[in-house]
């Protein structure tokens, strides 16, 4: 499922366009926001049928180098290790991702040179190397090797990544998710699994979902409010100099603080100052990190700040100066 961290990325970028637009419709900018959350969802598909389409052209290599006019004993006996792949095998198999990737019509067949650039990349990889001469072959050295294609071949190949935005600006900042998203998939991928194995779904609940529509629309409608709060305890500096994309997270912040009582305060704060740290300037953090606690303290002190449950960690008793301790059980 797409984290909730990509969920508030997610929320932040609509807001941007929102705000950079001339539509002022709620709704078209919902779907909008949702169809990219849509797109991740498709990545995390498509890369792995990347694992796929590279097999496929190992298999390829093999079957060319055995028909060869005098083909040499590696041609004719050749290490069959990684086109075996039992984890492979079972994603060719499984029919929630087949099923996935016929509806939504996705393939590598407009972009070729992609999965063999990778697969020229995995067999120079000294990962590759070592896979494929282990003695100690298995199903958990399979998943293991299929997982580091993932997460560190694929993960670091620029020309993959350049490729990807060239095909949708949605997934300019969506591989590195993307790729955790895989992992734990495949971690949860067992030798006796059939081919009814359900895939990761696209919300971990119903709950992420309501939340991420629920953060963007609020946020939209208190902009006002929002706004007057960050003005006044912005100290030498008016609201029109600050950059947009700060506001945005501040604001974006602000909204979660207030309309989602079973967040912590400490989590929101901590949430959108890292990602203020990757998409604002290089001294953003900073200043959107001391704003955000002068909010919080007029909040606090106005007495409407309202957390429940899990929302109460790291809150101050009224009754007590102490922490107040949320009881998960």
């Amino acid at each position: 499922m797409i984290s909730r961290r990509l969920l508030r990325i997610k929320a932040l970028m609509a807001l941007y366009a929102f705000n950079r637009g001339e539509d002022d419709d709620i709704e078209l900018a919902e779907k909008e926001l949702l169809f990219s959350i849509g797109k991740t969802y498709d990545l995390y598909h498509y890369l792995l049928l990347l694992v796929v389409e590279v097999a496929d052209i190992a298999s390829e290599k093999i079957d060319q180098a055995r028909q060869k006019k005098i083909p040499t004993p590696e041609d004719l006996n050749p290490n069959t290790r990684f086109i075996d792949n039992r984890v492979i095998e079972q994603l060719r198999r499984n029919k929630s991702f087949n099923g996935y990737i016929s509806s939504k019509k996705l393939s590598w067949a407009n972009f070729p040179h992609i999965p063999r650039l990778m697969y020229n990349k995995m067999i120079a990889w000294e990962r590759y190397e070592k896979y494929m001469k282990h003695e100690a072959q298995g199903y958990v050295s399979d998943k293991k090797f299929v997982i580091d294609m993932v997460t560190q071949l694929f993960l670091e190949s620029e020309d993959l990544e350049s490729n990807l935005e060239e095909q949708s600006i949605y997934w300019n900042d969506d591989m590195e998710y993307v790729a955790v998203m895989i992992e734990k998939t495949l971690r949860k991928f067992k030798s006796g699994d059939g081919e009814n194995v359900v895939m990761m779904p696209m919300f971990k609940n119903r709950e992420d979902e309501d939340f991420v529509k629920m953060l963007f629309r609020k946020t939209i409608l208190r902009a006002g409010q929002n706004s007057e709060l960050i003005d006044r305890n912005t100290t030498n500096w008016e609201i029109e100099r600050i950059a947009l994309m700060d506001i945005l997270v501040m604001q974006l912040a602000i909204t979660e603080i207030m309309v989602f009582p079973d967040i912590p305060v400490k989590v929101t704060l901590n949430e959108y100052i890292e990602i203020a740290k990757y998409y604002c300037t290089p001294k953003s953090s900073t200043f959107v990190n001391g704003i955000l606690d002068n909010i919080v303290r007029e909040i606090r002190e106005k007495g409407l700040l309202t957390k429940t449950g899990k929302g109460l960690i790291g809150e101050i008793s009224e009754d007590q100066n102490t922490i107040s301790i949320y009881d998960k059980n």
